[in-house]
């Protein structure tokens, strides 16, 4: 089930209506439900897979618990490890590898005829955490099977995040929230703003991007770059809507989910940008990944090479495929060429919205291109003939116009998410007076039912 689909319309105005009528003691029994209902509309069969690993990771992590030597947990903790990156690698990167190991020493390792469970790279990330942190001592363990099974199932982020920790939405999902104004309010703006950056934004500038990419020996120079920038933008506005949209509905149930973005093209560097784009993912490497392997406590060195690898297993938790990993490698590089060169270029402050800010941000902004052009290619041939059209193609002439409306909305984006003043766009609309509020979501319901495709399209995150 989609968020931009008519099921999802009528599914969650029914789940909220009869949330707030159940007694709260009954209310995850509803929402545990619900949270099986929205994942099975993809395929019925993985409802097990995700029930599997959440029976896996309650038992382990009760297990833990009651020891206390890490020694004692280690078996359990390996037992969550082994189920949780097994699902990954059976569903994800067995045929990857194995073709891989074909072209390479010229086998025949037969391929898995699987089709990748939808939202798998999330959940079992979330619950990963949650055994981690109970084997270092530094989370409780949920005790009902059913609350557990739900923040792993929770329906508004189990396809696409947020990845949160259990210390975090655990609790909230045990709370008997009592029906405020606000939450429907501002869950309700955060849903109808999201669905117009994914459906008005991202959909029609998708429609420019596509051709591109598809076939980009008969494009010129000029077009291929304005393609390569527009899906800089189109994969913002796909994942931020997304993100606002779940926020947005389990807001509407009373529940804070994290903010997963915070205006990532004004980032200044690549440390900045990483603060600001897929917060909850960066936030699990750094925290899972690169602190377990010496964080900045290592010789520059190691440190390099910890780097190097944390950015490179980022890119194929996106995707089983090489391209991901050059994705991975590019910021990786870019990282470590940023602090090698502040170590010995003293550079200056940057002042929020100055010129040099501007400037770093327009230089973030390429660089962030450029890494997209290899996540946005399927295979390194076709980033290859990308780049080939981008150097080779500038006498040709342009063969496609980006439509006015894309534009439009794109700019009005902008306004938003930039002039806004790092101020997130529900926040600033709920406190103007009630007639501009009002004019303003009337446009925006305008703009989604005139302006957004008839089809309905995934989000390009569901792919993960």
């Amino acid at each position: 089930m989609l968020f931009n689909s008519i099921e999802f319309v009528w599914f969650l105005p029914v789940v909220v209506l009869l949330y707030y009528l159940l007694p709260g003691r009954f209310r995850w029994i509803l929402l545990l439900a619900a949270s099986y209902l929205f994942y099975m509309f993809w395929k019925v069969e993985y409802a097990a897979l995700i029930a599997g690993s959440t029976l896996i990771d309650y038992f382990a992590g009760l297990q833990m618990a009651r020891l206390t030597q890490r020694a004692q947990r280690l078996p359990w903790l390996i037992l969550s490890l082994f189920s949780n990156f097994g699902l990954l690698f059976a569903f994800k990167y067995a045929n990857f590898f194995s073709s891989s190991l074909n072209q390479l020493f010229h086998l025949e390792i037969p391929g898995l005829d699987l089709l990748l469970p939808v939202g798998i790279s999330f959940y079992t990330f979330q619950t990963l955490s949650y055994s981690i942190d109970i084997y270092k001592g530094q989370q409780k363990p949920e005790t009902h099977l059913g609350y557990f099974a739900l923040y792993v199932a929770f329906f508004p982020q189990l396809v696409a995040g947020p990845i949160e920790r259990f210390s975090r939405l655990g609790p909230q999902l045990r709370q008997h929230t009592t029906f405020t104004y606000d939450n429907i309010a501002h869950g309700l703006r955060l849903i109808l703003y999201g669905l117009f950056v994914k459906m008005v934004v991202a959909d029609n500038l998708m429609a420019f991007v596509n051709p591109v990419f598809e076939s980009p020996a008969e494009q010129s120079s000029l077009t291929i770059a304005q393609g390569m920038a527009l899906y800089s933008w189109q994969i913002y506005c796909d994942f931020y809507g997304y993100s606002l949209i779940a926020i947005g509905s389990a807001r509407l149930l009373g529940i804070r989910l994290m903010d997963n973005f915070h205006t990532p093209y004004l980032a200044v560097s690549v440390a900045d940008f990483w603060q600001r784009w897929h917060i909850s993912l960066s936030t699990w490497f750094r925290d899972y990944l690169y602190i377990p392997l010496g964080g900045n406590k290592v010789g520059l060195g190691r440190w390099s090479l910890n780097i190097l690898l944390v950015f490179t297993i980022s890119g194929l938790w996106h995707g089983a495929n090489w391209t991901f990993m050059v994705w991975g490698g590019i910021w990786g590089m870019a990282y470590l060429l940023e602090k090698w060169t502040g170590k010995i270029i003293k550079l200056p402050k940057i002042r929020p919205y100055s010129m040099l800010h501007l400037l770093n941000a327009v230089k973030m902004f390429g660089l962030a291109t450029l890494a997209w052009l290899a996540f946005r290619c399927s295979t390194l041939e076709q980033m290859k003939a990308m780049l080939n059209a981008l150097v080779y193609n500038g006498n040709m002439a342009d063969s496609l116009q980006l439509a006015w409306p894309a534009l439009v909305f794109l700019l009005l984006f902008l306004i938003s998410d930039i002039l806004l003043f790092n101020q997130r766009f529900d926040n600033w609309i709920g406190k103007r007076p009630l007639a501009l509020r009002w004019s303003v979501y009337a446009l925006l319901i305008f703009a989604v039912i005139a302006f957004s495709a008839v089809e309905e399209f995934p989000f390009i995150y569901f792919q993960f």
